[in-house]
């Protein structure tokens, strides 16, 4: 066990630590693999883009005593903003505030256009964050790109890995917001089963190992490792080793979707996500990581980066600097300004407010799910993120721990008529299958809303099971 920067516990089981020459401690070198490596793996979409003529040359602009007539940038003269401030609580003592002021070069930059990969402090703020979060630092052959929150760099990522009709990989259930990704490109999603420890490692190598020959293999699996949405399953360590080991043994990429990494509030050690644990692998660069800033600063910013291979994250670049430019500039000024106000240790004073917040919600969700459904329900606790997934038993001779049934209708139509919304399991599998799983999110209601939420599911599934 260790503590991360966070103040969270970590397992640290099965990471190498620098080894010993003639007394003194030395670094592990860290292989990455070769930029050729990734040939195969990105789209034709991907190596059909070019730099932008314009864009492309911007890093010239900044050598010293060149006159640049290149981009079409407006004058910023020209621009009504003189300043910008904002508050924000005091990370030690929430009811004090803080006020934040842009303006002078700092505001300048966020009005104005600026490098498609994302602001270059706030670049180098966010891997400072990973080299003290994932334990990475520069040099290892991975590079980072500023986004319009996670989502849009998955969906560049995706558009830059797979080709229309392709098999992927993907946990199932699986984020709902994934499926029409990979729908959209007439992929044949091969879905992964999981459990309360994560993407069940047995069955994506039988899936693997009895891959028809002469069919291409998937290229990369999807996964949400903590908290999933909308399981909330946290993978274990042990899961996530054998997962990487595969990765390895049949040349696929982890696409690691994680929003909720700073939302873990388990009572147990949290496990290293798989963009630290290939640090242990024989080579790294089979991890694309995604982080998003929505649950701990503000959804509606739209600020998340994404850690991999740089190749794959050039190829994202490409696809930014065609489809919207850039992330905000303007956004990305804020959240630099705060994050340089905060520091490190600030930021994770924060998150830790943040995990205990969610932590003491689940508290409450999980207590109205014992006192209403107990009996008429089965669920996992879980660990980190904003929900429970849980099975109704909508017939009394329903057999434990089978998924028998179809909650849809009862969800979708019934449930609402009673006066509570909910997701029915069904729209988080990729092949729509039945059943009899339900997605509740814990994140905005009070307790007396979760009570009576669930006082009026409790009276629409008894009435279903006969027995009102």
């Amino acid at each position: 066990m260790a503590t991360h920067s966070d103040g969270i516990l970590v397992s640290t089981s099965g990471i190498s630590t620098p080894v010993e020459a003639n007394g003194h401690a030395v670094q592990k070198v860290v292989k990455s693999l070769p930029a050729a490596f990734y040939a195969e793996f990105l789209s034709d979409a991907a190596k059909e883009r070019k730099p932008s003529p314009i864009r492309g040359l911007f890093p010239l602009e900044n050598k010293p005593g060149v006159i640049s007539l290149l981009a079409g940038k407006p004058n910023d003269a020209m621009f009504p903003f003189k300043s910008l401030s904002f508050s924000i609580a005091d990370t030690t003592d929430p009811s004090q505030e803080q006020s934040i002021s842009l303006s002078g070069k700092d505001l300048s930059a966020g009005l104005q256009y600026g490098a498609t990969g994302g602001l270059p402090r706030l670049s180098k703020w966010f891997m400072g964050l990973q080299a003290l979060s994932h334990g990475r630092n520069s040099g290892e052959g991975w590079s980072l790109s500023i986004g319009s929150g996670s989502q849009d760099l998955i969906y560049k990522a995706v558009n830059s890995l797979v080709n229309p009709g392709d098999s992927v990989l993907v946990e199932s259930p699986v984020y709902a917001g994934v499926i029409p990704m990979f729908s959209g490109l007439h992929c044949e999603q091969i879905e992964v089963e999981t459990d309360v420890n994560g993407v069940c490692s047995h069955v994506l190598r039988d899936i693997l190992e009895n891959w028809p020959v002469g069919k291409p293999k998937p290229k990369v699996l999807y996964t949400v490792p903590y908290g999933c949405n909308p399981t909330g399953m946290t993978a274990t360590l042990e899961r996530r080793k054998e997962v990487l080991q595969l990765a390895r043994e049949h040349n696929f990429l982890i696409l690691e979707d994680d929003p909720y990494f700073y939302l873990y509030f388990g009572k147990a050690a949290r496990p290293l996500s798989y963009f630290q644990l290939e640090l242990d692998e024989p080579e790294v660069g089979r991890v694309l990581r995604f982080d998003s800033f929505s649950k701990i600063l503000s959804a509606g910013m739209r600020m998340g980066f994404a850690s991999g291979p740089k190749p794959i994250i050039d190829a994202i670049d490409l696809h930014t600097g065609m489809a919207n430019l850039q992330a905000s500039s303007l956004i990305q000024a804020i959240t630099l300004a705060l994050v340089e106000e905060w520091g490190y240790n600030n930021f994770f004073a924060h998150t830790r407010a943040v995990a205990n917040f969610y932590r003491e919600k689940r508290d409450v969700f999980e207590s109205a799910l014992n006192a209403h459904l107990g009996g008429l329900a089965e669920w996992s606790t879980p660990e980190a993120g904003m929900f429970f997934w849980f099975k109704l038993l909508l017939s009394p001779d329903q057999a434990p721990g089978v998924d028998e049934g179809d909650s849809e209708d009862l969800i979708r139509t019934k449930a609402y008529e009673g006066g509570v919304l909910a997701l029915p399991g069904t729209v988080f599998l990729p092949n729509g299958r039945k059943t009899a799983f339900v997605r509740a999110s814990f994140s905005l209601c009070t307790e007396e809303q979760v009570n009576e939420a669930l006082r009026r599911l409790r009276a629409v599934l008894l009435k279903e099971r006969g027995q009102a």
